[in-house]
C-alpha cells in the first residue's frame, strides 16, 4: 500500500530516544502508580478476554503503551479515533496524516505501522498456497484488512493456476479518492508471464459505497473479453467498501 511503502524507507525507533536507554524495569519504576495499575489491568483484561473484551480506544491504548511508556495515552487514543473513525482507520491512516496530530511522533507512527503490517501478513498467510475459491472468506478478510480503509483507490489482481491456487497477489494500479487507472493489456501480459489460468480482480471504494460505477463495469467487460481471448477465466471482480463488499458475479455483472 502506498502509505506503507512511503513509510518503509524510514528507520525509526519503537520508543522515544530517552526511553531506549533505560531497562524495562527502570521504565516501569518511573511510571506513576496509577499508570502502572491501569496498564496492568488493560493487559490482564486483554489476555483473559481477547480483543472482544476491550473497546477500540483501549485496544489502541495497548498499542500506544510501547511507543509512549511514561504518559497517559488515553487522550491520544481518543483523539486518533475521533480523527480516523475506528481502530482499523487509525492503523491504516497515512503517516503524513497521523503526524498532524499533537502527541503523535515517529515512535507512535512506527508502532501503528508495525501492527498494520502484522495484520496484513497474517491475513495474507491464510490465502497463500490455498485453493482460493474454497477459501473465499479468507480472501475477503484479507482484502478488507488491506484495502477497506485506504484513503485512495487501489486495484489488485489475484493470479491463479489451473487448480485455482494463488500464484501471485499484485497491486496493478493506485489512484485517487475516486479513480484508479486500469490497463487490461497489462493484466493479461502479467497473467501470461505467470502462466495463470484464472484471475480475480479487487479494488476499493474509499467512499465506503461498493456500488460499481459505469467505468468499473466497462473496465470489467474489457478484462473479460481480453481474458476469454487467451482462454483465461475471470472468476470475479470484487469492490471493497468500508463495511461491505460487492461481487460482480453475485450481482450478475459477470
Amino acid at each position: 500500500m502506498s502509505n506503507v511503502r512511503a513509510f518503509s524507507d524510514l528507520s525509526l525507533p519503537l520508543f522515544d530516544s530517552d526511553d531506549c536507554a533505560a531497562p524495562a524495569s527502570d521504565q516501569a519504576a518511573k511510571q506513576p502508580s496509577y499508570l502502572r495499575d491501569h496498564r496492568k489491568r488493560l493487559r490482564d483484561r486483554f489476555l483473559a478476554g481477547g480483543p472482544a473484551a476491550l473497546p477500540d480506544y483501549e485496544m489502541l491504548e495497548l498499542v500506544l503503551f510501547r511507543a509512549i511508556p511514561r504518559r497517559d495515552v488515553k487522550p491520544l487514543a481518543r483523539a486518533l479515533l475521533d480523527r480516523f473513525g475506528d481502530f482499523n482507520g487509525v492503523l491504516s491512516a497515512p503517516p503524513d496524516q497521523l503526524d498532524t496530530l499533537d502527541g503523535v511522533g515517529e515512535a507512535v507512527i512506527c508502532e501503528l505501522k508495525v501492527v498494520e503490517a502484522a495484520a496484513h501478513r497474517l491475513s495474507q498467510s491464510r490465502i497463500r498456497q490455498k485453493q482460493i475459491l474454497s477459501s473465499w472468506d479468507a480472501l475477503l478478510d484479507y482484502c478488507r484488512t488491506t484495502m477497506a480503509h485506504r484513503p485512495t483507490e487501489q486495484f489488485r489482481v489475484f493470479y491463479l493456476d489451473r487448480k485455482n491456487t494463488l500464484i501471485a497477489d499484485e497491486e496493478q494500479a493506485e489512484g485517487t479518492v475516486d479513480h484508479v487507472p486500469v490497463y487490461p493489456r497489462e493484466i493479461m501480459k502479467r497473467a501470461l508471464l505467470l502462466n495463470a489460468s484464472a484471475l480475480i480482480l479487487v479494488h476499493n471504494h474509499p467512499s465506503g459505497d461498493p456500488t460499481p460505477s459505469e467505468a468499473d463495469i466497462a473496465m470489467t467487460r474489457q478484462v473479460t473479453r481480453a481474458a476469454e481471448a487467451l482462454n483465461i477465466v475471470l472468476h470475479d471482480h470484487v469492490i471493497i467498501g468500508k463495511s461491505q463488499e460487492l461481487s460482480f458475479r453475485a450481482e450478475g455483472y459477470l
